[in-house]
């Protein structure tokens, strides 16, 4: 026998979520403010137009799985677990507006209060990291005179359905994301999702609201991507169709998690350079480019937040762990290590660097004229001796990923600050420092 839950908000999130939870068996309560909304699904038809819910809901209907009020105290009452999946409007100013869901969740404390068994209480609006625990749990408290954890339980539940494929996203979805305080508060969302393929990830709540505005996020960088690069090719002449088409195939870089670990700046030969390379041309071509232009500052912004984690501290002897812009490499052009060293260095901080890679006496070309035009007393600062340059130091960046763990280990002492630029793996980090701390992370 299924779970009985009430959905809050009848739009398009609310009604897919009640549709595609009766079909699986569950009693399903839809609640909305809208008589149209609540007379049209409680009469088997379904609010919103999308693909198979026509008789998604009138199949629910029939099968006695799918009702429908404007009696809220009456819904949570009548069922196990509610869902809220109001909206979350923008303001004038771009802030989030919670009234709707502030106003559900007065609703739903004031319901609480009066049942005797202990009800789960699941957010599935779009708000930012910390809203549910700030804001809504603090609510639920107040309206019902009980504790959340102990005489009820908040979860987050994340949505990842597009419009014109939401039944197909919601039953098949890329993964499922439950978000609570205690992991035993999940118990009734895990039978409610049991049968749902793909990956389901078990998460903090604030993991759970983030993940959200992550991957929305990262949609609007690409969709804007793929357009500024197609209107290159157009007014370059070149089919973006077909450079669409190879750039898509790379699974090893283009498509993947490859360089989306938070971390430091970017850097090389490469990079700095083609981006300065295309958006010129685009100048040239009168074609505004917002986005790739808005690439460069972003990164110079990275190291301007790197210089000011160093000045926080409020330590002057700082030990600089990797001079060029990745381990492996002595390519110390245009490496946002060499002008994070630069930054400090001007802010009057005595900084030693080391790096496995890097050997003046090996440097040739436009190498080694890069750094010395850059630092002209590099040579001053640098050394091959890790424990020397560490031995001094009260604050070590990690720029690179140059020393292992154990060997960093074996230098480190606890009334030093570690800085991490790399966003190492948490089986990597080194241990014996006061304090580690991650640029972004």
């Amino acid at each position: 026998m299924g779970l009985s839950v009430s959905i809050f908000g009848l739009g398009y999130v609310g009604s897919v979520s009640a549709a595609c939870f009766a079909s699986k068996g569950h009693k399903v309560i839809g609640v909305d403010v809208s008589p149209v909304k609540v007379e049209m699904m409680g009469s088997g038809r379904t609010p919103i137009i999308e693909a198979r819910m026509n008789e998604m809901v009138e199949e629910a209907h029939r099968a006695g799985l799918l009702l429908a009020t404007r009696d809220a105290p009456a819904a949570v009452l009548n069922s196990d677990v509610s869902f809220v999946c109001v909206g979350t409007p923008s303001l004038k100013n771009g802030k989030l507006d919670l009234s709707h869901i502030e106003n559900v969740a007065k609703e739903i404390g004031a319901a609480i209060a009066k049942k005797k068994t202990p009800h789960v209480f699941v957010l599935r609006s779009t708000v930012l990291a910390g809203t549910t625990e700030s804001i809504v749990m603090p609510i639920l408290e107040r309206e019902s005179g009980k504790k959340c954890g102990r005489d009820f339980t908040v979860c987050y539940n994340p949505e990842f359905m597009r419009e014109g494929s939401a039944v197909a996203d919601f039953l098949n979805p890329p993964y499922t994301i439950l978000g609570a305080s205690d992991a035993n508060h999940l118990a009734p969302l895990r039978e409610l999702y049991k049968d749902t393929p793909g990956t389901l990830y078990e998460t903090t709540i604030p993991v759970a609201e983030m993940v959200k505005y992550f991957s929305n996020c990262y949609h609007a960088l690409k969709v804007s991507f793929a357009n500024e690069m197609g209107t290159m090719c157009k007014h370059l002449g070149v089919d973006a169709h077909a450079v669409t088409k190879i750039f898509t195939s790379d699974s090893k870089l283009n498509i993947s998690a490859a360089y989306l670990s938070p971390g430091f700046a970017f850097g090389g030969s490469c990079l700095p350079k083609d981006l300065r390379a295309i958006t010129y041309k685009a100048k040239e071509l009168d074609v505004k480019l917002p986005l790739l232009e808005s690439l460069m500052p972003s990164n110079a912004e990275h190291v301007d937040r790197a210089v000011e984690m160093v000045l926080s501290t409020g330590k002057k002897k700082i030990a600089q762990l990797g001079l060029s812009f990745k381990a492996g490499t002595d390519d110390l052009r245009e490496s946002p290590q060499v002008q994070l060293i630069k930054r400090l260095m001007g802010e009057g901080l005595e900084v030693k660097v080391w790096d496995e890679d890097v050997s003046l006496g090996r440097l040739a070309g436009s190498n080694r004229q890069y750094i010395e035009d850059v630092i002209p007393h590099i040579a001053s600062v640098l050394s091959a001796d890790l424990g020397c340059v560490l031995s001094q130091a009260e604050v070590i960046i990690l720029g690179n990923k140059s020393a292992s763990r154990d060997r960093l280990a074996s230098h480190l002492r606890p009334e030093q600050i570690v800085i991490d630029l790399i966003h190492l793996d948490k089986e990597r980090r080194p241990q014996g420092a006061g304090v580690y701390e991650g640029i972004c992370w």
